[in-house]
């Protein structure tokens, strides 16, 4: 697939894009989500300054990020920690 040039709008900027054809839906469900969380942020805390809110959604994202990777290593770790268990049974078995 080839790419697009696409318009994204947030925080009532326009912003040109040029993206692969098969990113343009991940990257228009982000940027509608990010400006969910603006409006979000708007009603909760009475701000008004779009510089502001952008960092708060941010924030939000970076967040929910870092905390998916440390959900992630630990259950990865876990896992690792079971091949290397099943791993020594079967080295005792052979």
């Amino acid at each position: 697939m080839g790419e697009l040039s696409i318009k994204i709008k947030i925080a009532n900027r326009v912003y040109p894009l040029t993206v692969n054809a098969e990113e343009e839906e991940g990257i228009r469900k982000a940027a509608e989500k990010i400006n969910l969380s603006i409006e979000e942020f708007e009603r909760l805390y009475a701000v008004k300054d779009k510089q502001d809110l952008l960092a708060m959604a941010a924030l939000k994202v970076a967040t929910r990020n870092f905390d998916l990777e440390n959900k992630n290593s630990i259950e990865n770790a876990g896992f690792e920690e079971d091949l290397i268990a099943v791993e020594q049974m079967f080295d005792q078995y052979l």
